[in-house]
Order: C-alpha cells, then sequence, then structure tokens
C-alpha cells in the first residue's frame, strides 16, 4: 500500500514548507512570536497545517480519514493553490528561502493533495450536502480575518480589506467566493461519485 508513505511524503514536505515559511516570517517581523501571530493570518498557513495533521496522522497511525474530512481538506488546499496563482502570485516575487516555501505552501502540497484525493482517498458516500458542510472552514476563516483585521488594521489578503474596499465590496468579495467554493465542491462530490462508481464496477 502506498498510502502511508505518500501520506508521510504530504506532511513532511508541508511542515518544511510551513518551517520555510516561519523562518522567512521571523526574519521579517524580528521575533518568533510576531511571526506566529502573523502567519496565523493566512488561509493558507492554517489550511496547510491541517494538511500537515491529517496526513501526519495517516503516516503515523495508518488510519485513513472520512471521505468528507478528504474532501473538505482537499478542496481548502486546492482554493488556496487556485486563489494564490490567479489572483496574488503577481503582487510579490520571492526570492531564496521564500521562493521555496512560497511554492511548497500555494503549489507542491496542493497538488500532492490533488494527487493523493485521485488514488488513495475514500470517496463513497460523499452527497451534495457535503459541498455546503465545506464552506464551515473558509466562512469561519473570513470571520477571524476580518475580526483580526478590524483589532489591528492588516488585512491578510487585499479582496478582504475593509479599509482600502469598505465593507459592502468586502461582503460582495466573500460572496463571490464562497459560491466560487460551493460549486467547485459540488464538481468534487460528483467527480468523487463517478470515481466511486468506476471503482466497484
Amino acid at each position: 500500500m502506498i498510502r502511508r508513505p505518500f501520506a508521510f511524503a504530504i506532511a513532511t514536505l508541508c511542515l518544511a514548507a510551513l518551517i520555510g515559511q516561519s523562518v522567512v516570517s521571523t526574519r521579517l517581523t524580528g521575533g518568533t512570536a510576531a511571526a506566529l501571530w502573523q502567519m496565523a493570518a493566512y488561509f493558507t498557513v492554517l489550511t496547510n497545517i491541517g494538511v500537515a495533521a491529517t496526513f501526519g496522522l495517516i503516516a503515523v497511525t495508518g488510519r485513513e480519514a472520512t471521505a468528507a474530512w478528504h474532501g473538505a481538506i482537499t478542496l481548502a488546499i486546492l482554493t488556496v493553490g487556485v486563489i494564490y496563482h490567479w489572483l496574488l502570485s503577481g503582487l510579490w516575487q520571492p526570492r531564496g528561502l521564500a521562493f521555496w516555501a512560497d511554492q511548497g505552501l500555494h503549489s507542491v502540497v496542493p497538488a500532492l493533495v490533488a494527487l493523493y484525493w485521485l488514488t488513495c482517498a475514500p470517496k463513497s458516500g460523499l452527497a451534495l450536502r457535503h459541498a455546503a458542510l465545506w464552506l464551515v472552514w473558509p466562512l469561519a476563516y473570513c470571520v477571524w480575518a476580518l475580526a483580526r483585521g478590524a483589532a489591528t488594521g492588516a488585512y491578510p489578503y487585499p479582496f478582504i480589506d475593509a479599509t482600502a474596499l469598505g465593507a459592502a465590496r468586502v461582503t460582495l468579495n466573500i460572496a463571490g467566493l464562497g459560491l466560487a467554493f460551493l460549486i467547485a465542491g459540488l464538481l468534487l462530490v460528483v467527480l468523487a461519485r463517478a470515481l466511486s462508481t468506476r471503482a466497484t464496477a
């Protein structure tokens, strides 16, 4: 079975990228605590922590996560990759360790998790309601990011910067992203059903 070695590789690469990002952030902020506080603002970082924990547990225990959890973590990390490369990658040009950490978190880990989902993850039992349930994490993150931004004056992403855009525009942006996330979740469920049917045929 390739599941445990594959899961170990994902968890290791994810953890390495997170450590690399923490080193970069520490250099920028001048302290570990400040770096961790800064990193905690980002959907990318928090979702990658979830990926590292999920696949670390699979590697260590040999127990597979549920189809619903795999769907949630796969959808979330794919969203990280898509939004980064679609909207954010042009905003800065990282070099050295920052480049490798950036690519790990936004490109390598999402691609590997998607491959794991396609080849190893359980898929049976997923229903359309799961796509709605998967919205809980990004919406909870938005509440956290907006509350944090209101308290500190610093927003992690330009499309939720309430200071620059105003509440109405930010609300519209979140609604649009939420709709896109829901549609992507529905497509993931449909694909999971098709793959499950093929596997049992």
